[in-house]
C-alpha cells in the first residue's frame, strides 16, 4: 500500500468528496447537507474503532455502522440513504485513485417497505383551498400559494424559491428549479393563475419592505417565505378545513400527481411535471390510483 493511500485521513476524504458534490456535481444544498450528515456519522463510528484513514475502512466496518444505525431505531429508508452516501464516497475515492478498494461493493441495500403516500380526496382539496380568508392580504397570499402548489405539484422548496420572473401568466406556466439545479416548465391551471393575479395586484405590495425583493411569495416582514413557514400555515388551514390526516406540503404534491393519473394523464407527462429523473419514482402514483379504484368498486358495485 502506498503512502499516498495511507496518508488520506477520513476527514480529508470527506472534504474532497463533499467539495466534488458541491462544485462538480452542483448538488442542491439540502442534498449536500444530507450527504455530509450521514458521512460524519460514519466518521464518528470509525473513529470510535480507531480507524483514522480512508484506506483502512473494510466491509465489516461499514456493515457495523449500518447495524448500529438499525439498533438505534433508524428506518430502513434512512439506512439505505446512508449506505448510498458511503458508496458514493468510496466510488469517488477509487475513481480518483485515493484508495484501492471499495468496501461497500459487496454490501446489499436494506430492504425498504414501500409506503403509499397520503393523498387528499377532492372534497379535502376543495375545503383546504377554501380555508384562507380572501378578504385579507395574508389570505390572498396563502390561497395563491396553496392553489399554485396543488395546480403544479411543485416541491415546497421549489414553491418558496419562485421569483416574479418565474411565472408566465400569459402562457400559464411556472419555471421551477428542481433537484440538481435542473429547471423545468410546469403548466398551471386557470384557478391558480387567477389567484396569483389577485395576490400580485392586491396583496403582495402590502408585505413589501424592500422594493428590490424579487421573491414571489413573501412574509409579513417582506422576506421570502420559508419551507417551515409554509408548512405551518398549511397545517393551520388543514385544521380549519377539518382535515384529520397528517398533512404536509408534500401531500399536495402527491394529491396533484394521483388526481392527474386517476383522470387518465400519461405517466411520462406526470413524471416531467414532477421533475422525477426516473419514471419508476412516478409509478407509485399508479398504485395509489389502483387502491382508489378498488375502493370505489367495493363501495358502488352491487356484486362487490
Amino acid at each position: 500500500m502506498s503512502s499516498r493511500h495511507e496518508s488520506l485521513s477520513l476527514d480529508d476524504a470527506l472534504d474532497r468528496f463533499l467539495d466534488h458534490l458541491k462544485v462538480e456535481r452542483n448538488l442542491a444544498p439540502n442534498s449536500l447537507e444530507a450527504y455530509a450528515r450521514d458521512l460524519r456519522q460514519l466518521a464518528t463510528h470509525l473513529c470510535e474503532r480507531n480507524v483514522a484513514s480512508a484506506h483502512a475502512v473494510t466491509p465489516s466496518h461499514v456493515a457495523s455502522f449500518l447495524k448500529e444505525r438499525a439498533n438505534a431505531g433508524i428506518s430502513s429508508r434512512s439506512r439505505a440513504r446512508a449506505l448510498s452516501a458511503v458508496r458514493g464516497l468510496f466510488r469517488f475515492l477509487v475513481g480518483e485513485r485515493l484508495v484501492e478498494a471499495d468496501p461497500t461493493s459487496s454490501l446489499e441495500n436494506p430492504r425498504i417497505a414501500r409506503r403509499l403516500p397520503v393523498v387528499l380526496t377532492l372534497d379535502d382539496v376543495d375545503r383546504l383551498l377554501a380555508a384562507p380568508d380572501r378578504t385579507t392580504p395574508r389570505g390572498l397570499r396563502d390561497a395563491a400559494m396553496i392553489e399554485t402548489m396543488y395546480s403544479t405539484g411543485l416541491r415546497v422548496s421549489e414553491l418558496v424559491k419562485l421569483r416574479l420572473d418565474d411565472i408566465d401568466q400569459a402562457v400559464g406556466v411556472v419555471r421551477a428549479m428542481g433537484k440538481g439545479r435542473k429547471q423545468r416548465l410546469v403548466p398551471m391551471g386557470d384557478r391558480a393563475r387567477d389567484h396569483l393575479a389577485v395576490y400580485l395586484s392586491e396583496a403582495r405590495d402590502s408585505f413589501m419592505r424592500r422594493p428590490q425583493e424579487r421573491a414571489l411569495f413573501v412574509t409579513r416582514l417582506g422576506r421570502p417565505m420559508t419551507r417551515q413557514g409554509f408548512w405551518k400555515l398549511l397545517v393551520g388551514y388543514a385544521r380549519t378545513a377539518g382535515i384529520r390526516s397528517n398533512l404536509s406540503p408534500h401531500t399536495l404534491r402527491h394529491s396533484f400527481a394521483t388526481h392527474l393519473i386517476e383522470r387518465g394523464a400519461d405517466l411520462r407527462a406526470v413524471q416531467s411535471m414532477l421533475g422525477h429523473a426516473d419514471v419508476s419514482t412516478t409509478q407509485i402514483y399508479t398504485h395509489v390510483s389502483r387502491v382508489h379504484l378498488i375502493e370505489m368498486y367495493r363501495r358502488h358495485h352491487p356484486r362487490a
